[in-house]
């Protein structure tokens, strides 16, 4: 609806930005961390590996300083679990648990909230071995690391999320190099009994979470995107139904409700895909009782409906899915796309809150939500992306509009804070508010350098979102 008068956000928003353990810390195996699945993968041919990425891992009190000058109310960064348990299970690094208490306490000290995630696409190398998730024992391995979490940073931390993107993990994880479908029968079966586990694991982390730290607050982190219709066509319709089922409200339903939602449950009956269960699994997932949602936007997807037949391809709109009978993802002619190919959608944005509010009622923050480009350095310094302004600025005024039509809106952490190694493109795909002076292969000197956006950004912030001009 077209809105005439525009609230102004809570004093207590949280603005800041976002990074994860994998793709910007570097020292990937040294001081005492042991591999997990993204420092065993393949890269995609032409990127960099992940031993240096931005260097974070010896820069974090510049980087942290300069989100202190931008003004962030919070830092949304990830701990990566073979840091802290080098097998995943057993003898604890304290290298590790050193290296995040000084992350942490050097956020307080500019007065900036770290919002931690325990999970973000890097199980540790040891346990994949064993069997990764696939594995019954996988649900109380995390359930441990979270409890060693809470146990060294509970007095300091009042914001938690669990699982970076759990519904990417299921479905694109090939792509993102954390499951390997290889030789595998029935991938439905394998993905889905995987999945199963992880939002066992999830619901037993916040139970946790809430009885050791009560004043924390704790949530899920999917990739939420609404999914269209490809036409008004009554299948088609049917179609977008069965994609955000399967793509977005799995995840919700199981996380705030604590069940599988109808509509994928048939469509792991069709795949004979149910997952094997143990008696009082869905009183478990029923105990999590999340406090928020935090969830990743970049884009809608759009769906119409698929015949039978054809070869069928799990995955998520980036990717191109079909399933037979089910879906089939559809490139919307209405929206304009980045360099990279990836759809602009910002009044999907605001469609796809409205409706996860509607359907759970609970506070919600962006843990992701960004603009990947060729950023140049000029010889004087600078790093004009008036591209990636104009990008942030049309979703946060429809943050601001979902706000005035009374979503509870908790804050806004974009992808990334600085640059970083893209998941599937490498360090040329940049998303910062910093710049790192570093080409794919060449390391150069890692300087950082302020973007354009930095300065926006900073304006944004100092105005709680009112002055959102160049």
């Amino acid at each position: 609806m077209l809105l005439s008068n525009i609230k102004k956000l809570p004093e207590d928003f949280l603005w800041g930005a976002s990074t994860s353990a994998y793709q910007v810390e570097g020292a990937n195996l040294s001081y005492g961390k042991g591999p997990s699945v993204q420092d065993i993968k393949k890269v995609p041919e032409g990127t960099s590996e992940l031993d240096v990425c931005a260097d974070f891992y010896h820069r974090y009190k510049e980087d942290i300083a300069l989100m202190a000058e931008m003004g962030f109310k919070t830092f949304r960064f990830s701990v990566a679990w073979s840091r802290i348990l080098p097998d995943g299970v057993g003898k604890v690094n304290q290298e590790g648990i050193d290296f995040y208490s000084n992350v942490i306490d050097e956020c307080l000290k500019y007065g900036i909230e770290p919002l931690v995630t325990m999970f973000h696409f890097d199980l540790p190398a040891a346990l994949e071995k064993k069997g990764g998730w696939l594995r019954r024992e996988s649900v109380d391995e995390f359930v441990e690391f979270a409890r060693i979490l809470y146990e060294n940073y509970g007095d300091r931390v009042k914001y938690w999320l669990t699982i970076n993107e759990q519904n990417m993990l299921t479905l694109v994880g090939e792509v993102i190099g954390t499951s390997d479908l290889s030789g595998v029968t029935n991938k439905y079966k394998k993905v889905y009994q995987e999945n199963h586990h992880m939002l066992l694991a999830q619901a037993k982390a916040m139970k946790l979470c809430h009885d050791m730290l009560p004043g924390a607050k704790i949530g899920p982190a999917p990739n939420i995107s609404l999914v269209y219709p490809a036409s008004c066509k009554p299948k088609d319709v049917l179609a977008a139904q069965n994609y955000n089922a399967i793509r977005n409200w799995l995840y919700l339903d199981m996380a705030v409700y604590g069940r599988y939602d109808n509509l994928v449950w048939a469509y792991l009956e069709e795949h004979d895909a149910i997952p094997d269960m143990e008696p009082g699994d869905m009183d478990i997932m029923a105990s999590g009782h999340p406090d928020f949602i935090g969830f990743n936007y970049y884009n809608t997807a759009t769906v119409e409906w698929a015949q039978e037949g054809g070869e069928a391809k799990m995955g998520d709109q980036q990717s191109g899915a079909n399933e037979p009978g089910v879906y089939k993802t559809f490139k919307n002619p209405n929206l304009l796309r980045t360099e990279f190919g990836w759809e602009i959608d910002p009044e999907g944005f605001r469609a796809t809150m409205r409706e996860m509010y509607s359907r759970y009622h609970l506070p919600l923050i962006v843990t992701e939500n960004g603009l990947g480009a060729y950023d140049k350095l000029t010889d004087d310094g600078k790093i004009h992306d008036n591209y990636r302004i104009e990008y942030l600025r049309k979703h946060i005024e429809q943050i601001k509009l979902a706000a005035s039509e009374g979503v509870e809106m908790m804050g806004y952490c974009p992808w990334s804070a600085i640059d970083l190694v893209s998941t599937h493109e490498g360090v040329v795909k940049r998303y910062g508010f910093i710049y790192v002076n570093r080409d794919e292969f060449d390391l150069k000197d890692l300087a950082r350098y302020r973007k354009d956006s930095f300065y926006w950004y900073k304006k944004v912030i100092a105005t709680n979102g009112e002055d959102l001009t160049d």
